[in-house]
This record gives structure tokens, sequence and C-alpha cells, in this order.
């Protein structure tokens, strides 16, 4: 049974001070010092200041987060790169990004800019964390000062890395030091996580908490409602291979994300409706297993015994739960998804809760005997549950998964939203290179997506890694 009221730790400490001076690693100086480079020739003035942000691979708890239960993510070293300063000109905001083949610049002078992925594109991520920060100024009736960004990245996007919260948590970070307000890492994630709704995702905030909050060497198990963190410790030996479908999806530009959530939510009403709580209030599976005090074995046959295996059409749902179309649209869906006449909630319930107990299970099996073997297992039986009951793989990606298995990873699954992008498989620190040349012969040799690339940055091997990170520019840094 989900915690109600307590758990990890509520973060309330704010981020770190810049660090002063540009990091020593090698490979992330030399990227900023090339960003930096763009931002001078482009604003003809210096960065004040520079961000790291994370992407991020969840390895338990697909697709729970937004029905209210745990989740358990790492944070990669791959990442989104931010030069910023702000200025007294008269353009409000203006956002470069260093590939500029592939990504156009966006300006604006209005302070009440409209976005959305059809018209600004890329920038539209950056521009719901920027958009969040100003509400906020707003209710503190603070004028908010325009802005100069340039953005890096190599997160691969679509690939269910979290290239598209980056950016949105980019936003909220330089557009809340550049107005000198003080927010918690926790207040920050929050802020990210509702500035999606920007851009019509209905997310559950995992990925922003795991940007902000995460530690290096150690994975985070987030909980929410109040948002909390508890450092996980994976067990000795253990290597996480991250690997690309090549298949990209954008969740925000597809309805089938939304869906997903509006069909967990329709469950959890009919469940409730069922068993004479208050359905209206049940806007997710956590908050009727809370209501119902049922432990996961007991809320897993409710759904066997409540739910039929048949699609609902929308006149079903509003006859079992006694109001209009109209009603039930304004109770129940998103604008978005108001068009939509068949929802599987067996099958969506059915997973929410299997891999919810999932996560309390990799959690509790993490510093145990076997703990390998039993993590791998409960990762496979995820990625089963989301190809067959939540329907959100594809077959190219359960191919890099058969493959995977097939190569001797302990367990394989489907990481991000699905539809595509990436894969995350369980090895140990004697098999990770050959695991590794076995899934590029047998997959990516075969596939014509994977030709002309760096292989190298489509597998790799990966540990958790630091959250944001803030630096400030040395006064060498500015005179080279």
């Amino acid at each position: 049974m989900p915690e109600n009221q307590n758990g990890g730790d509520i973060d309330f400490s704010l981020l770190p001070p810049p660090t002063s001076g540009l990091p020593k690693e090698e490979n992330l100086r030399h990227r900023l010092e090339l960003l930096r480079d763009q931002f001078c020739t482009k604003f003809k003035a210096e960065p004040t200041l520079y961000l790291r942000v994370p992407g991020r691979v969840n390895l338990i708890g697909e697709h729970v987060d937004y029905c209210g239960y745990s989740v358990c993510p790492m944070a990669l070293q791959q990442d989104i790169l931010v030069a910023f300063r702000p200025t007294e000109l008269h353009t409000f905001l203006t956002i470069i990004n260093q590939d500029i083949d592939n990504y156009v610049e966006y300006s604006t002078d209005s302070r009440n800019f409209k976005f959305s992925l059809q018209s600004t594109g890329w920038a539209s991520y950056v521009l719901c964390g920027v958009r969040a920060i100003m509400e906020l100024l707003s209710s503190k009736v603070q004028a908010p000062v325009s802005m100069q960004m340039a953005i890096a990245g190599n997160i691969p996007p679509g690939s269910g890395l979290s290239s598209s919260s980056a950016l949105v948590c980019a936003g909220v970070l330089a557009t809340a030091l550049a107005n000198k307000l003080e927010l918690s890492k926790t207040e920050l994630a929050t802020f990210s996580a509702n500035a999606e709704l920007h851009i019509g995702t209905a997310g559950g905030g995992m990925d922003q908490a795991i940007i902000f909050l995460a530690s290096p060497g150690c994975a985070k198990l987030i909980e929410f409602n109040p948002l909390r963190t508890t450092e996980v410790s994976l067990p000795p030996g253990a290597v996480f291979v991250v690997a690309n479908s090549l298949i990209a999806k954008n969740k925000a530009a597809s309805n089938d994300f939304n869906i997903r959530v509006v069909e967990c939510r329709l469950a959890a009403q009919v469940l409730a409706k069922n068993r004479n709580i208050l359905w209206q209030k049940c806007l997710r599976l956590a908050d009727f297993q809370i209501a119902a005090g049922l432990e996961f074995d007991e809320v897993t046959k409710l759904v066997i015994e409540v739910l039929h295996e048949a699609p609902y059409s929308k006149a079903e749902l509003c006859k079992i739960l006694e109001v209009s179309e109209e009603e039930l649209n304004i109770l129940t869906f998103t604008k978005n998804t108001h068009h939509v006449e068949e929802f599987k909630l067996f099958q969506r319930a059915m997973h929410v809760f299997q891999e919810a107990e999932r996560v309390a299970q990799f959690i509790a099996c993490c510093g145990g005997d076997g703990a390998l073997a039993r993590l791998g297992q409960l990762m496979s039986q995820s990625h089963s549950s989301l190809r067959d009951l939540y329907q959100c793989s594809h077959p190219q990606l359960d191919r890099l998964v058969s493959v995977a298995t097939a190569a001797g990873a302990l367990g394989a699954r489907l990481t991000g939203a699905g539809w595509g992008g990436c894969m995350v498989a369980l090895t140990t620190e004697d098999n990770v290179d050959k695991f590794i040349a076995t899934v590029k012969e047998q997959f990516y040799a075969k596939i014509p997506e994977a030709a002309g690339q760096n292989i190298n940055n489509l597998i790799f091997a990966t540990q958790p890694g630091q959250g944001v990170q803030i630096f400030s520019p040395d006064a060498d840094f500015i005179t080279n």
C-alpha cells in the first residue's frame, strides 16, 4: 500500500551557490567553452552563469508517478547546458541553440508571448519553464527581467531520457536565478513539473525531481504528495546500460501519453464508485488505494472482479458514474482527450498497481542476497507489463530488449514514456564490455537507422550522476 504521510526526506535546501569557475572535467569544460564562444558571438557579452541540467533514466516504476506512486530513477551524465544572462534590453527573451541547423532561434519582445510545439518548436520546452517563474513573479508583483540564453545538449531527443523535461527545468532555473528568487530544490522541481502542463503534458513529477535532487553514486526512491526522496544504494557489481532503439517519440506531440493518464483516472473513479468512495475526489489510482485501505494483492484482485478487459465506451462510463458526458469531460478529461471514445481501464490499472508493487520490491531487495538476479527479474516483468498491459512499447524497442536478454542481461525494460526511445538493461561489471559488444553486433549492425551514427552514443554504461549544477565563469576563462 502506498505511503500517505511519511517516507523519505523532503529537501528544503536551496541549490548550492554557483561553483566559482568552470568544471575541471575536460569534456564538460570544453563543451561549456564552445557554448560560451557562441553566446559571446551572438550577444557581444559574457554569460552571467552556466547551468548543467542532466537527463535521467528510470530503473523501475514506469507510468506510475502521475498515478501517485513511487519511482526509482537516477541522473545521467548526458545533459543540457545553458549559458545565460539577465539584461535590460527591449527584447525580452532570446534563446539560441548550438545546433543551429536543426533548432531555430527564438526571440520575443513581448512578456505575453504565446508558444506551442507547432509554432515555437523546441524552444517551447524552455518557454514552459520561463512562463512558470513569470507566473510566480506576477503573484509577488515583481516584473521579470529580460534574458539571453544559449543552449547545447547531448541527450538524444525523443529517446525517453528526459531531454524535454531537462529543457523545462533549464528554463525554470535560469529564470529563477536571473530574477534572484530563492527557491529550494523541491520547489524548483515542483514548478518544473507543473510547467509542463503549459505544453499539454500531464506528467507526474519524476523527471523534474531527479533532475534537481539527484546525488552522484546512488539512485533515488522518489515519493510524491509531498515530494520526498530516499537514497538507494545499488548492489555491488551492478551496471546499468542504456541503449537507444532509434525510434523517436515526442510525448507532448502525441496524445497517447495523455490518454493513458485519463484511462488511469477513470479506472480509479470506477473502482471508487464500486466501493462507495467519493469518486470525484479520486484523481489517481493511489488516491483510491489509500481511501479503500487495500494492499497491493487486494487491489489487483479487485481490478479483476470489478473491471472488464474489453474497452469501455464513454457512454458506459457515464452510466457507471451516473454523470453526463459534459460532466465527465469537466471532472476527468483533459481538453486534448475529449474526443477519445474507448478506454482500457483493466489493463492500465493492472499495470499501475503491479508496477508500483515492483518498485517496492526493487527497493527492498537492493541490499539482499541474490539482489542482482531479483532486480533483473523485476525489470523484465516491468517491460512485459508495459508492452502487453500499458501498450506503450514499439516492435523495434521490443526487439532491442530481446537482443539484450539474449546477450546476457539480467533484466531489461523500456525506460521513459515509451512508444520508442531507450531501453535500460542490468548487467555486471565483469560482463558489461562483452554485453555492449554483442548488442552492437546483433542490433545496431542490423538496422538502417544506425548507419553513420556514433554507436557509442547509442549504447553506453552509466553510473548514477549529479543533479543540476551551476557554474560562474572565472577570470581566466573569460580572458582566454
